[in-house]
């Protein structure tokens, strides 16, 4: 019976087409997150309960995107493009303002954020671009690229959501990056790095002078100093850093932190849940949750560079990468190393939107390392 059970099991595995080493990462530290995020909580059932249901649902449209082979994204990667563009217009005209912000559409029955979607359809689209002809890419193709780009990132930016617009605009150059574009305007290799370099300097000027709201502007600068406003804009940041610094080796234990438990921190269980861990968990905890993260991002490399097409290797390596980009991102966010721009911890921030939309990508890096034959490629 128990030789039928197994049976059972390794076919209904192998039929959904899961990778089971990538898999096990993501429920382990999903399950580490749940942990944390009960104590960052106060032992709010409630907000477990929710986030075991947006888990629920995250994994089964991870479960459904494994299934599709990677043909089917670039087949259709045009037509999801032209979507998402669609509907950050309609964003722009007439979406839903909260804070200030217009990133939303209410559908009456729910209100979702487009911007989300673009994490997923902006290296799908790129990868198809590239991948069309033998690598490195072709002119056209670069070009093409960038202004796809450019005008995703344009959109978004103008919501105003900066730090989404930003961490999709990099989804992008990552596929190009991966598709060995080089940057050489002449052959004169200290010329080229002097163009560059006043053309990164120029950009810079041109977006604190022009682009930059008043909001935005403040954030850069409280970076630099947070003790100029410790009441206000560098309260998050001073507040984090205290969390961070006074963990130690072993942490304070579970519901123990004082920054998260007595709301000295905010935002502790999403955007800087990370002080959170750091405060009651420790160094070591630390230690853990980072090892966790390098294995998922190891594997993730490990199935895009096995694959045997452009297409995949491209695809999979930059939705790796951008999983990368956030964990960084927030963890030199809540430390004081990068501006705050509110991007959640991976698998751990407490949220629904963001989560599926990161088992999405996993779904995609599942479904590359289980269509690994070229025999589609035929039907390109």
């Amino acid at each position: 019976m128990s030789l039928i059970s197994i049976r059972q099991i390794r076919y209904f595995w192998h039929y959904f087409k899961m990778d089971t080493i990538l898999f096990l990462l993501i429920i382990s530290l999903s399950a580490f997150g749940l942990v944390v995020l009960y104590s960052a909580s106060a032992g709010s059932m409630q907000m477990i309960y929710k986030q075991m249901i947006h888990f629920a649902i995250a994994i089964s449209v991870m479960l459904v995107i494994a299934q599709i082979p990677p043909y089917q994204f670039k087949r259709y990667s045009p037509y999801l493009m032209l979507f998402g563009i669609f509907l950050l217009l309609l964003v722009i005209l007439f979406g839903s303002k909260s804070g200030g912000a217009q990133r939303w559409l209410d559908l009456g029955f729910v209100r979702f954020q487009p911007s989300e979607l673009m994490k997923v359809i902006v290296p799908i689209a790129i990868a198809s671009i590239l991948s069309e002809k033998t690598l490195p890419p072709k002119p056209l193709s670069i070009l093409l690229s960038l202004i796809s780009i450019i005008i995703i990132v344009f959109l978004i930016a103008k919501q105003p959501d900066l730090g989404t617009s930003l961490l999709i605009g990099a989804s992008g150059f990552y596929v190009l990056f991966f598709s060995g574009v080089r940057i050489q305007l002449i052959r004169n290799n200290w010329l080229n790095f002097g163009l560059i370099s006043s053309f990164v300097v120029g950009s810079g000027y041109i977006a604190w002078n022009y682009l930059l709201i008043a909001y935005q502007k403040k954030r850069i600068l409280t970076l630099i100093d947070p003790s100029s406003d410790p009441l206000g804009s560098g309260y998050h940041i001073l507040q984090s850093k205290i969390a961070i610094g006074s963990g130690g080796l072993f942490g304070k234990g579970l519901e123990q932190g004082s920054q998260s438990q007595l709301n000295f921190l905010p935002e502790h269980t999403t955007d800087f849940i990370f002080s959170v861990i750091a405060e009651e968990l420790g160094f070591l905890g630390i230690v853990f949750l980072l090892t966790i993260y390098g294995l998922i991002i190891y594997r993730g490399f490990v199935i895009s560079f096995q694959s045997e097409d452009n297409f995949s290797k491209l695809l999979g390596a930059s939705l790796i990468m951008v999983f990368f980009t956030y964990v960084f991102v927030n963890i030199g966010m809540v430390s004081g190393l990068l501006p705050v721009v509110g991007v959640p911890l991976p698998l751990v921030s407490y949220g629904g939107s963001s989560l599926i939309t990161l088992m999405s990508s996993f779904g995609i890096i599942m479904s590359i390392r289980k269509h690994k034959t070229p025999r589609y490629l035929s039907k390109l």
